[in-house]
C-alpha cells in the first residue's frame, strides 16, 4: 500500500513545493497572489496587479518549472545509468556525460555566439539544447565502448574512463574560457556553476522536449530493466533484446542529460542521490522507480533551488554548489556501503 501511495504523496509534494518556490523570492507573494498571477498571465483574471503577473508569469514560474523539469530528467537519467551499467554508483556526472554535455554547450556559446544572434529565435534557442545532447551523446557512447567485454559491461573500466573524459572534458572547458570574450565567459561559467536563473520561456520549452523524453518513456522499459539486472546473457535468454535496449537507455539519457545541461548547467549528484533515495521508499523494482524517481528529483531541485535563493539573500547561491555540497557526503557514504557489502560477500 505505501508503494502505491508514495508517487501520489511526491506528486502533491511536488505541487506544494512548486507554489512555495513560486511565492519566495525578493518580494514575497501569499499563495492567492500567485494563483492571481498565474490567471492573469494567462489572461483569465482582469485587475491583476501587472507587477505581480510579471513576476509570476515572467519570472519565477518559468524558473520553477525549469527546475522541476531539469530535476525529472536527472533523477530520469539516473535511473537509466544505473539500469545500464547495473551498478548503483553509476552517475551521468561520474561517468563523464554531463562534462561531455556541458562542453558541447560551451562549445556553441564560444565559437557560435555571435552567429547565432543573427539566426531566427527558435533556431538560436534549440542550439545549445542540440550541442548539449550530442555531447551527452558522445560521451555515453565512449563511456559503453571503452567500458565493453565481450557481452559484458565492465564497470570499473567505465568509471575510470568517466574519469578521464572528466579531465579532458574540463581541460578543453579551460582553454574556451581562456580565449572566451567576456560576455562568452559569464555564460560558460554560469553554466559550469549550474543555476536557473537565466531560464525564460524560450529556454525552458526549447530543451523541455529533450527532457521529457527520458522521464515519459522510461517507465515502458521497467520490465526490461528488471530483467536486465540479471546480466545482459540472462535477458537475451528470456526474450529482451539487449542491444536495442542498451541504445535506448544510452539515447534517453543522452536527451536527458543534454537538454538539463543546457537548461541549467552542471548540476553534480542529483541522478545519484534520488533513484537510491526512491529504492529505500520502494525497493528496486523499476515500474515504481522509474515513476517515483522523476517525482522526487523535480521535488528535491524545486526546492534546493528555493533555498539556493533565500539562503544567502538578497544575492543567490547557485544552486549547482548547493546539490553538489549536499551529494557529495551521500556519494561517500554509499561508497563505504558498497565497498562493506564486497567485504561481506568476500
Amino acid at each position: 500500500m505505501r508503494k502505491r501511495a508514495a508517487p501520489w504523496v511526491l506528486a502533491i509534494a511536488l505541487a506544494l513545493a512548486l507554489i512555495l518556490a513560486t511565492a519566495v523570492g525578493p518580494v514575497a507573494l501569499s499563495v492567492g497572489e500567485v494563483f492571481q498571477g498565474a490567471l492573469g498571465a494567462l489572461g483569465l483574471a482582469q485587475g491583476v496587479d501587472p507587477i505581480i503577473v510579471s513576476i509570476v508569469g515572467t519570472v519565477r514560474v518559468p524558473r520553477v518549472l525549469c527546475g522541476a523539469l531539469v530535476g525529472a530528467a536527472l533523477a530520469s537519467a539516473g535511473v537509466a545509468m544505473q539500469a545500464l551499467f547495473r551498478n548503483p554508483l553509476a552517475d551521468a556526472g561520474l561517468l563523464g556525460v554531463s562534462s561531455g554535455s556541458a562542453l558541447g554547450s560551451a562549445l556553441v556559446i564560444v565559437l557560435l555566439g555571435d552567429q547565432l544572434g543573427a539566426l531566427s529565435p527558435p533556431i538560436a534557442s534549440a542550439a545549445r539544447p542540440l550541442a548539449a545532447f550530442v555531447g551527452a551523446l558522445a560521451a555515453t557512447s565512449v563511456i559503453l565502448r571503452v567500458g565493453r567485454r565481450g557481452d559484458r559491461a565492465d564497470v570499473a573500466v567505465m568509471l575510470l574512463a568517466g574519469v578521464a573524459l572528466n579531465a579532458m572534458a574540463g581541460a578543453i572547458l579551460g582553454l574556451l574560457s581562456h580565449v572566451a570574450d567576456d560576455a562568452a565567459l559569464r555564460d560558460v561559467t554560469y553554466w559550469t556553476l549550474g543555476n536557473l536563473g537565466a531560464a525564460t520561456w524560450r529556454t525552458t520549452l526549447a530543451a523541455a522536449p529533450a527532457m521529457l523524453a527520458c522521464t515519459l518513456l522510461l517507465p515502458w522499459f521497467a520490465r526490461r530493466l528488471d530483467v536486465h539486472q540479471l546480466g545482459e546473457a540472462e535477458a537475451r535468454h528470456l526474450g529482451v533484446r539487449t542491444d536495442h535496449l542498451v541504445r535506448a537507455l544510452v539515447v534517453l539519457a543522452a536527451l536527458a542529460v543534454g537538454g538539463a545541461v543546457a537548461a541549467a548547467g552542471l548540476l553534480g549528484f542529483v541522478g545519484l542521490v534520488v533513484p537510491h533515495l526512491c529504492r529505500l521508499l520502494l525497493g528496486g523494482a523499476h515500474r515504481g522507480l522509474t515513476i517515483a524517481a522523476p517525482l522526487l528529483g523535480a521535488l528535491l531541485l524545486v526546492l534546493a533551488d528555493t533555498a539556493a535563493r533565500v539562503v544567502v539573500a538578497p544575492s543567490e547561491l547557485p544552486v549547482g554548489v548547493l546539490t553538489a555540497a549536499l551529494g557529495a557526503p551521500f556519494f561517500f557514504v554509499l561508497v563505504l556501503r558498497e565497498r562493506r557489502r564486497g567485504e561481506g560477500a568476500a
